[in-house]
């Protein structure tokens, strides 16, 4: 009884013997399949870096946050001339808190300014002051290292009390604790409550929040801020836009201004921002599918024409084969597996240069906020190469198919 080979041992040794006999051809067709998945790796893998820059453009801010900014009118409305001012206030504050209950964590927010001294003791340094309410601690994705940050009570009160940065109170604590101490601004002593971290980077951690019915009283003078700011818990980007519509539509009756002034009261919708740029990625994913699959498609054509050639060139031995009694079988075989170790090989070597190039452009180009950690799933990338190792299995299937039919006498005629 014949015994049973896992591994044919003469069959290997002819497929590389002919791999040997035919280097160019052979790297060229290699060339071809190792180009396609390396193509599709960095493609993906640059779509990856692109949409965790705009992940991180939108997490120094809370993605569901609106923002009114008051500006001077630019469209004349009820006998007004444009240039005119639009200054919230407090009431606006209380009325868009009332008639809109789906609208959380509404906060206020301005710039202190004529800010001159900061200091605790005798360390001194420059910061930025910003007066608002509790919902900025969501708006703006503050992280709380220590104690809290701004509450209602604080707001009712006027409690002069401060929330600072950390690099606030690295500067002026070192390795103290923070929280009970008293920092100057101005002139006037705030406690320090809070130490927080804000995912935005050092510009929005170089602050000092207190609450902005204090800074009315202290340094204002005036009950009126700059912008409204809005956190809700609304993931619909089409609802967030209505609802920050009619907000708009709201105030701009209160101050008497036309609600299509764009210039009066600006609007960011960061929730309608991220979802419009997040369907642009999307779309970019698949043109970047399209164009990988495509060039892989290319290889495995060109693994499948070389096959062809192959088996114009071997279609004497092909008949002499099977003059002394090999089966159809085994001539597919061999023909097969010489087109899935060129595949599979050159797949491999596709997938691992990809990957490599990934890896470095992540550790040395310059960072950016636009194209951050580019990456492809490791899982995405196996399959792709399995898919691309069946395929070459096929490309080599359809010639080996159609040379193990042929009649000997007819293979031995051939020229």
């Amino acid at each position: 009884m014949a015994s049973f080979q896992l591994i044919d041992i003469d069959k290997w040794q002819e497929i590389t013997a002919t791999i040997k006999q035919n280097k160019l051809r052979t790297f060229l067709t290699g060339f071809s399949v190792a180009w396609g998945i390396f193509m599709l790796i960095i493609l993906l893998g640059s779509g990856k870096g692109l949409e965790h820059g705009v992940e991180k453009q939108f997490e120094s801010d809370a993605v569901n946050s609106v923002w009114f900014y008051s500006g001077e009118t630019s469209i004349s409305y009820k006998g007004f001339k444009t240039g005119r001012r639009i200054k919230l206030n407090n009431d606006d504050y209380a009325v868009i808190k009332r008639e809109f209950p789906e609208a959380n964590d509404i906060s206020s927010r301005s710039w202190v300014g004529g800010i001159k001294e900061i200091n605790y003791k005798n360390k001194y340094a420059n910061f930025n002051v910003q007066a608002s309410l509790h919902g900025m601690q969501f708006a703006e994705n503050i992280r709380l290292l220590e104690g809290r940050f701004i509450n209602t009570f604080d707001e009712i009160e006027k409690r002069k009390v401060v929330a600072i940065g950390k690099p606030v109170a690295d500067e002026f604590f070192a390795n103290q604790k923070a929280i009970g101490k008293y920092i100057s601004i101005n002139g006037f002593s705030f406690l320090v409550i809070g130490v927080f971290l804000d995912s935005g980077g050092p510009g929005d951690n170089n602050r000092l929040y207190i609450p902005t019915t204090t800074a009315q009283l202290v340094f204002f003078g005036n009950q009126n801020f700059d912008q409204l700011v809005i956190s809700s818990r609304i993931s619909d980007a089409d609802y967030s836009k209505t609802l920050s519509d009619k907000i708009k539509m709201r105030l701009a009756q209160r101050h008497e201004f036309s609600s299509e002034d764009s210039r009066a009261m600006f609007v960011n919708n960061n929730l309608e921002n991220f979802k419009r740029i997040i369907s642009v990625i999307q779309g970019i994913r698949i043109f970047i599918w399209i164009i990988g699959l495509g060039t892989i498609i290319a290889g495995i054509v060109g693994v499948s024409n070389i096959m062809m050639i192959v088996v114009k060139e071997r279609t004497k031995e092909i008949g002499i084969r099977k003059s002394l009694g090999a089966t159809a079988n085994s001539i597919v075989l061999l023909i097969m597996q010489e087109s899935v170790i060129i595949t599979a090989v050159s797949g491999y070597i596709g997938l691992f240069l990809g990957l490599t190039t990934l890896h470095f452009c992540n550790k040395y180009l310059p960072r950016s906020d636009f194209f951050v950690n580019p990456e492809v799933d490791i899982r995405i990338a196996i399959i792709a190469t399995i898919i691309l190792i069946i395929s070459g299995a096929i490309a080599g299937f359809v010639p080996a198919y159609r040379a193990a039919i042929v009649k000997p006498i007819e293979a031995l005629k051939e020229d």
